[in-house]
């Protein structure tokens, strides 16, 4: 399986993963704004943007892949889905990632007894039967929730349709696959392994990985610190990209 990766820009090698439904894209601006410091690589998850499918799609099979494709040492960035993919990744190939950024990030996107920081899983499932009915309206839906409740909802929403429809879409098989991850993953057993400096990024307003996701993770990692975003909810890249920009390129920077 070949990644498609958008490349820009000199210095430390900066990897960049996208969440759910979307693609490489979704990083431009702050892909632009990163490279003038890194070597920026804006990765297309399999099955997204012009990246293969891999079979079965899980998170050990994605981690295997950028382990094995991208550079031998990096900074790896991602962001919901793929914060998930990044935390993996860092797991089993603790000397390639370097320091690792994650953004509006959970251990467990699906709601369980003893975790109600996260959606219910019924949510996920009507998301996935919804995928069969109305292909392109639950992915708009989706990209709503992602918004819902930040100070720049309406911007924020329609930024990210833009991003999502500037390219295809992925097939419905690929999101369905990644809605059964996140219907599935569970990482809190494995974060006392990932030992990376880890800077955790969460919005305030986030309803789809609340903010208590990503105090758990700032606790429960080894080597982690917490930046909540007031104002923002799940795309806080999108809605304050000059922000998360600093915060970005203060972190990578330290040694």
């Amino acid at each position: 399986m070949t990644l498609h990766v958008e490349a820009r820009g000199d210095g430390p090698d900066l990897v960049l993963l996208h969440g759910w439904g979307m693609h490489a894209g979704i990083w431009k601006e702050l892909a632009r704004e990163l490279s003038l410091h890194f070597r920026v690589h804006a990765v297309d998850l399999p099955g997204y943007g012009q990246s293969a499918t891999c079979d079965p799609c899980t998170l050990e099979h994605m981690a295997a892949a950028l382990a094995q494709q991208m550079p031998q040492r990096c900074l790896v960035c991602g962001w919901s889905l793929g914060g998930q993919v990044a935390l993996t990744w860092a797991g089993i190939a603790p000397r390639q990632v370097a320091r690792l950024a994650l953004i509006a990030t959970t251990p467990c996107f699906s709601r369980r007894a003893d975790w109600p920081h996260a959606v219910a899983a019924d949510v996920l499932h009507n998301f996935a039967a919804a995928l069969k009915a109305d292909y392109a309206g639950t992915l708009k839906r989706f990209l709503s929730l992602q918004a819902l409740g930040d100070a720049q909802a309406r911007q924020v929403t329609q930024r990210l349709r833009e991003s999502l429809f500037a390219r295809s879409a992925p097939a419905a098989r690929t999101l369905s696959q990644g809605l059964e991850i996140l219907l599935q993953a569970d990482l809190r057993d494995r974060l006392s392994t990932v030992a990376q400096p880890t800077l955790v990024l969460h919005g305030d307003r986030d309803t789809l990985t609340p903010p208590a996701a990503g105090e758990y993770l700032s606790r429960n990692l080894p080597n982690a610190r917490l930046v909540k975003l007031r104002g923002a909810a799940h795309a806080p890249f999108v809605s304050d990209a000059q922000g998360v920009n600093a915060l970005l390129k203060k972190f990578f920077d330290e040694r």
